[in-house]
């Protein structure tokens, strides 16, 4: 891939392992609208019920494959299980996960994956599902706002592009969301795993 700016596109994701957790960012930090579903399918909170069903059954089938795989690394954690826009979302919580999260959330992202195969191998579908361990991603989304919005209102000021530090997906796309609230312009440059965002002035 080009290290140039893809403005307005979206990031090239492997197809075999459905990394990306921008799978839905788009450079101008908007995001697609998820597929609305059968037609003339029974819609419950904007989403159909078949697919809040599907979606379900994704985080069941994840909650028992990491409650096995804390069985086996003997390490205690309770799981919640939620639906977050059109992902499954599971948390681990408890004591001393801090090993399941890694340096800057490596292990964290590794598991993820792991955890979307389980659920590719049950269901046949690619999972986007999104896992949290002892709220490393919610603390990190908190930082990575008031980043964008450092971020912003020195774009403005200076009236120059700002460049931000490679990113996972995840982060890049938790920002450009926020740069996208703010009525400004992102984009994402480089190449995996330095791939990082551009924050465009007015």
């Amino acid at each position: 891939m080009s290290a140039d700016a893809d403005v307005n596109q979206t990031d090239v994701v492997d197809p075999e392992l459905d990394r990306s957790d921008e799978s839905t960012e788009q450079t101008d930090g908007s995001s697609e609208q998820s597929d609305p579903g059968p037609e003339g399918g029974e819609v419950s909170e904007g989403r159909p019920t078949g697919r809040l069903a599907q979606l379900e059954q994704e985080g069941d089938i994840a909650a028992d494959y990491l409650e096995e795989l804390l069985d086996i690394a003997d390490l205690d954690g309770d799981l919640d299980m939620d639906v977050e826009g059109d992902r499954a979302a599971v948390s681990i919580v408890g004591a001393d996960l801090q090993q399941l999260v890694g340096r800057n959330g490596e292990v964290l992202e590794a598991l993820q994956e792991l955890t979307r195969l389980a659920v590719y191998r049950e269901t046949g579908d690619r999972s986007r599902l999104m896992l949290d361990i002892s709220g490393f991603r919610a603390e990190r989304r908190t930082k990575l706002v008031e980043l964008a919005n450092e971020t912003i209102a020195r774009a403005r000021e200076t009236g120059e592009p700002q460049s931000l530090d490679p990113m996972t997906p995840f982060e890049r796309k938790v920002v450009h969301d926020a740069v996208a609230a703010a009525d400004l312009t992102s984009e994402s440059e480089g190449v995996e795993p330095r791939r990082y965002v551009v924050v465009l002035p007015d």
